[in-house]
């Protein structure tokens, strides 16, 4: 006893220490400071962005080219939350920002949409202030590795510290890096606080608010076409009336090169942007990704603009090369992280594909199991209680009306068991009546009482439809057998070609999220390009929320 109680105290009294160090072995702290380092990029192409492009807006102001510049910069903001957006998954966090805002059916109209979208604002705001914030932890972090790796380079470049107190000997400079250890400490426990203040900012103010109209493709592609045949007609305009005036006044210097060259940025960006948008061959191009295609056309243009004003200003010192030099790399550096996710998406297509195949068989086995040991015996029993009436149909007529009975209630609970079946394979009113009706039809069976809130504008695929049942199906099954909840919310929603479905209990909470139900569902979601995720802390509440892509 003594001795269990030593080392229990030597257990405590060892983990001590390396309890202050633990961030140092946390995934999720490495994850933060990828945070807060992408977000201070962004934070600093924001606070390039959003000024100059106001400033071109605001010269605009008056012309209808304000219109599509107001369109464009919406989706460049939009481009830029879903970056945000991707980079709080880092941190544990799902966003889904909307990149355009809701369509007007008036020219003008476009314009006020794009200034009264509240996540327009909010997603600005969200860039300007997530900049100082992640300032602090990548400050620390960066004095915490120059301390560190001091022993390294105090050889080549003078090293003054706090006090003016120089190290210029190997045993000086290891004397920092226990410094630098504790920096790094410090920067941990900030970069996980301000993670969380960081994922509550990203929450309210990079996702929609179930504000405006979600547009159908063919009313945003209608959109987009209009918005750019007004900028190339608007911008031509211009350009002829300042080619006129050039002509009419001296027709020397020909100085309307300059906003001709601004035009056709204003015109070719946008038209890229809708061209990678709207047909795939780009794309395909480009390792099968959007954005990269998108970063590849508007590098080009870049490169261009910069080569044109070199030839009109000067033929000497090529200086494009260098901008051009900066835009490749960029380009370079997007297409190795576009190549390495493509090859992690198919190993984990494959992965998740052969696990719905297994999933798909141990569902055939349990209804093979279900169909012999259930209505396969209640119809077996019926035969032969029908076979004995048979036999007794002279001789004891009361007995044959017993043998009868048994039978018929034989029957009607072999069909009940078959209808079960049936509805646990793909239930009929799911494919006669859509995914509300047969949600509807799970809520009305359930003795707890359900808020139901579902917003599907137009139904999904097929797949996409049944995963989406099923999930609501094993969550609700799940929450009434074990969580001994009160209440259930499921709300169920379709915005930008996602479907979100999230089912909520008030129970004890503690599920397995990796139990045989949950498993199997997970499989057949992400065989779909989708993510489930739980979240079921002890003593509750219970979050089952699925994401899948649903465009057509």
């Amino acid at each position: 006893m003594m001795q269990t109680t030593t080392d229990s105290q030597a257990a405590r009294g060892g983990t001590r220490s390396p309890r202050l160090l633990a961030p140092l072995f946390r995934a999720r702290t490495y994850g933060a400071f990828l945070f807060f380092l992408g977000e201070l990029a962004l934070g600093i192409a924001g606070l390039v962005v959003i000024p100059v492009s106001w400033i071109v807006i605001l010269v605009f102001a008056i012309t209808p080219l304000s219109v599509p510049l107001l369109i464009a910069y919406r989706a460049l903001i939009g481009a830029m939350a879903q970056g945000h957006a991707a980079l709080a998954r880092l941190i544990g966090l799902r966003v889904d920002p909307p990149v355009l805002a809701p369509s007007s059916p008036s020219f003008w109209g476009r314009g006020k949409e794009v200034l009264a979208d509240r996540t327009f604002w909010t997603q600005q705001a969200y860039t300007l202030v997530l900049f100082p914030i992640a300032f602090v932890p990548v400050a620390l972090l960066s004095a915490a590795l120059q301390a560190a790796s001091v022993p390294i380079y105090y050889r080549w470049d003078q090293v003054d510290t706090i006090f003016s107190w120089d190290v210029d000997t190997i045993g000086k400079a290891l004397l920092l890096v226990p410094v630098g250890l504790a920096f790094f400490v410090v920067a941990a426990y900030v970069a996980a606080a301000l993670a969380r203040v960081s994922g509550w900012l990203a929450a309210r103010l990079l996702s929609a608010r179930g504000e405006g109209v979600v547009l159908s493709p063919a009313q945003r592609r209608a959109a987009w076409i209009r918005a750019l045949s007004i900028d190339a007609l608007v911008s031509t305009t211009i350009a002829v009336a300042l080619v006129v005036v050039w002509a009419l006044t001296s027709g020397g210097y020909f100085w309307p090169i300059w906003p001709i060259l601004a035009l056709s940025l204003a015109v070719g960006i946008p038209g890229w942007v809708f061209l990678c948008l709207e047909h795939p061959e780009p794309a395909r191009l480009a390792l099968g990704s959007r954005a990269l295609a998108i970063q590849g056309g508007v590098s080009v243009l870049l490169l261009g603009f910069l080569v044109a004003t070199w030839a009109i200003t000067t033929h000497g010192y090529f200086w494009p090369i260098w901008p051009a030099l900066g835009l490749a790399v960029a380009l370079l550096i997007h297409a190795a992280v576009v190549y390495g996710r493509r090859k992690h998406r198919i190993e984990l297509l494959e992965e998740t594909r052969a696990g719905a195949v297994d999933v798909q068989e141990a569902e055939l086995r349990r209804i093979e199991r279900d169909l012999h040991d259930g209505a396969q015996a209640r119809l077996v029993a019926v035969g032969m209680s029908l076979g004995m009436a048979e036999q007794k149909l002279e001789s004891d007529p009361e007995g044959v009306r017993e043998l009868l009975l048994e039978a018929r209630q034989g029957a009607t609970e072999a069909l009940e068991e078959l209808r079960d079946l049936a509805r646990g394979i793909h239930p009929p009113i799911l494919t006669d009546r859509g995914l509300e009706a047969a949600i509807v039809a799970l809520v009305t069976r359930s003795p707890i009482p359900v808020s139901l809130d579902v917003d599907v504008s137009r139904r999904p695929r097929a797949p996409i439809e049944s995963a989406a049942y099923f999930t609501v199906s094993e969550a609700l099954a799940n929450a009434i057998k074990y969580s001994e909840a009160h209440a259930i919310d499921i709300k169920i929603r379709v915005a930008h070609n996602v479907m979100s479905i999230q089912v909520t209990d008030d129970g004890r909470g503690g599920a397995d999220p990796d139990g045989g139900g949950l498993t199997g569902l997970r499989q057949r979601i992400e065989a779909l390009d989708g993510t489930l995720r739980v979240l079921s802390p002890e003593g509750g509440p219970t979050t089952v929320r699925a994401v899948m892509p649903c465009g057509s």
